[in-house]
């Protein structure tokens, strides 16, 4: 899968994706470079400073709203720019990508769910466009711009930076080869396979810890109980 973002601040992204699971399985580009990546990481990640597409000298890409208020929105005229311009860069250099989904987060949009996670990561390329200040002119939805807005939680953020790194994290998780083992996803909270539920408590060594002990069941090896007893504690 290829994700391309938009964002006025692409330093944030340095730490979440250059780390841990994301760091081993996919390939970071920061500076929004478009060429075609010699490698066989599952997950391409690349960032693009909207202020690169800004007017001017100054490169504006925000101003005040029509009819007055407070804060300034993110300008239609740049956003366009930004999406086609990354979509047709890409595509010259690489014809078999389908179209893009365009998500833009706001707290407008969809609650993102495991089942919307999962739909995601079935396509092969996502634009991720992250607002900011007031948030962007109502235009870049309508004029067609954008498929789709998420929201990760009944909550005002500053910005759509956190929610785009939420979602690359939990999309990954459904690409294959990125987790190292893929019953990892298969079988966790909220998946199909355990019925939309919590995941059932787990445990480790010791099998006693002052006084908490094991569960004698998943000591047994009876791998009929313990299935049993799994089924029974989900949330």
């Amino acid at each position: 899968m290829r994700i391309d973002v938009i964002t006025l601040f692409p330093a944030m992204f340095q730490g979440p994706l250059t780390e841990s699971i994301l760091r081993r399985a996919s390939s970071f580009a920061p500076d929004g470079a478009t060429e075609d990546r010699q490698d066989d990481k599952p997950l391409q990640i690349y960032l693009h400073d909207l202020r690169q597409f800004g007017l001017g000298k100054y490169h504006q890409v925000d101003d005040s709203p029509y009819g007055g208020g407070a804060g300034m929105l993110m300008r239609v005229d740049v956003i366009a720019k930004a999406i086609e311009e990354v979509t047709e860069k890409l595509r010259m250099k690489n014809e078999d990508l389908k179209i893009p989904h365009r998500i833009y987060f706001s707290p407008r949009g969809k609650k993102l769910k495991q089942a919307k996670v999962e739909k995601l990561a079935k396509n092969d390329w996502l634009i991720l466009l992250c607002g900011h200040y007031e948030g962007i002119d109502q235009r870049v939805i309508d004029g067609g711009w954008i498929d789709e807005e998420i929201s990760i939680g009944d909550y005002v953020l500053t910005g759509g930076e956190l929610p785009a790194m939420v979602l690359i994290d939990a999309v990954s998780r459904h690409i294959p080869g990125v987790l190292g083992k893929e019953a990892s996803a298969h079988e966790e909270s909220f998946s199909a396979s355990l019925g939309r539920k919590k995941e059932y408590p787990h445990y480790t060594r010791p099998e006693e810890f002052r006084g908490l002990r094991v569960p004698d069941v998943l000591l047994s090896g009876h791998h009929g109980e313990i299935e049993k007893w799994r089924k029974g504690n989900l949330q």
